[in-house]
């Protein structure tokens, strides 16, 4: 059901009313509401849900900004994904599934990210032969390749978007190779990416909500084609064509999952890389640091995790009645979780809001979740992070940004739009 007023409908249900409802809730000064509605200061409203206690309750969720329940929701056999077909709102659970547009959405089921055992355990089985520990170790050469490839372009324009220009390239040729998709792609492979990213936030707006769908429509297009050329040719040696040839998925789970890769692998790594690039340059002692000792780089994008977290939350639901926190929690209910607030947890992190390289428990943050829905592609993350952050500041140690850095408007995806930048005097290659 894909026609306009059915699109419009959908929205509604998912977003719409939820946005009147989190809209009444923000005028009252609820930071949790505040907070999805992008209405005042981030890490503010953060702190107001932490000394609330371990737990917020609210009128629809319960709300956490606490280390310890944010990893003890994530891990329990006792809470599964939220699926907004499944919403507590009054007559919305009946609408949201007749006005299924089924499209091949990264945040809904199928995809991986969306599902609960028995179906996650083996979606993620058969996904996870993308990143096994010898797919990684094979990228991490091709990885320096695109990086080397990528400053060399940069250094002949000088005045450059390090986001557009650089941080989104990079995660964007390296999916495109695992699935198999030729370099002309990776445009397309930045769109999609780019203009579903909303469809992570609560109550977005009906035209990002219409461009998201839009492009997932592009999606099933681009992607069906090219898995289906795969059956007919034979397997291209990338992990997702064998998944096209064995036929262990259907096609909507098999390109669902792709574009939860795309989503995954290209939009949270952009972030990383430029709240990264930010981070450093506005503490210079720690750039310092790394020039001194460049094997500080690994601590030092765990340190940009936990600092400015890529993804700032998620949500679980409670599947049986249990009990966190010594507070009861229903069957039904759903948690929202702060993983940038629990990433800043005093209890956990010394001078949580200090910026420092050398913290020895940096790599215990939740930005990557934890529990079965672990990112699969956190030690990738990790190594395009390092690599394409030490390379930028070793060929262009001088580079400034020019202008106010751009946040992206996002609520869940916390990263920049553009970093526009100047790359100084000239540029010298980093040593092979």
């Amino acid at each position: 059901m894909r026609s306009r007023p059915a699109v419009w409908l959908r929205w509604a249900a998912v977003h719409g009313i939820p946005r009147g409802f989190l809209t009444a809730r923000a005028r009252r000064g609820e930071p949790l509401a505040r907070l999805i509605l992008g209405r005042g200061d981030r890490l503010a409203l953060i702190e107001e849900v932490r000394v609330a206690g371990p737990l917020l309750r609210t009128p629809v969720v319960w709300a956490t900004a606490d280390y310890e329940v944010c990893r003890t929701v994530l891990r329990h056999n006792d809470f599964g994904v939220t699926d907004p077909a499944e919403s507590e709102l009054p007559g919305l659970r009946g609408l949201v599934r007749r006005v299924d547009p089924a499209l091949p959405n990264p945040v809904e089921p199928p995809a991986m990210l969306m599902t609960d055992p028995p179906q996650h355990t083996e979606y993620r089985r058969l996904v996870a032969r993308s990143f096994s520990p010898r797919s990684i170790s094979g990228l991490d050469t091709r990885i320096g390749d695109l990086t080397s490839t990528l400053l060399d372009d940069l250094a002949r324009r000088r005045q450059v978007d390090l986001i557009a220009d650089y941080a989104a390239q990079l995660p964007a040729a390296v999916i495109s190779e695992m699935l198999g998709l030729p370099d002309e792609d990776r445009g397309r492979i930045l769109s999609w990416g780019n203009r579903a990213a909303p469809l992570l936030d609560i109550g977005i707006p009906w035209q990002p909500f219409r461009a998201a769908v839009d492009e997932l429509v592009d999606v099933e297009s681009h992607l069906g084609a090219h898995f289906r050329r795969l059956r007919a040719h034979g397997a291209d040696g990338t992990p997702f064509s064998k998944l096209a040839l064995d036929g262990s998925l259907t096609g909507r789970e098999l390109i669902s999952n792709a574009a939860l890769l795309v989503g995954a692998g290209v939009e949270t790594t952009v972030n990383l890389i430029g709240n990264g690039i930010i981070a450093l340059l506005a503490h210079p002692d720690q750039l310092a640091l790394l020039r001194e000792d460049p094997s500080l780089w690994p601590s030092a994008v765990e340190e940009i995790l936990r600092y400015d977290s890529p993804v700032q939350m998620t949500a679980r639901t409670a599947l049986r009645d249990t009990e966190i926190a010594g507070t009861p929690i229903r069957r039904g209910a759903v948690v929202v979780m702060l993983l940038g607030g629990a990433n800043r947890d005093p209890e956990v992190f010394d001078q949580p809001d200090r910026f420092d390289i050398t913290r020895p428990n940096a790599r215990e943050h939740l930005a990557f979740a934890t529990g079965i829905h672990v990112c699969l592609g956190a030690a990738l993350a990790r190594i395009e992070g390092a690599t394409a952050l030490r390379e930028l500041f070793t060929r262009f140690p001088d580079l400034q940004v020019e202008a106010p850095a751009e946040r992206r408007g996002l609520v869940t995806l916390h990263g920049y739009r553009r970093l526009a930048a100047n790359l100084g005097p000239v540029p010298r290659r980093a040593a092979s």
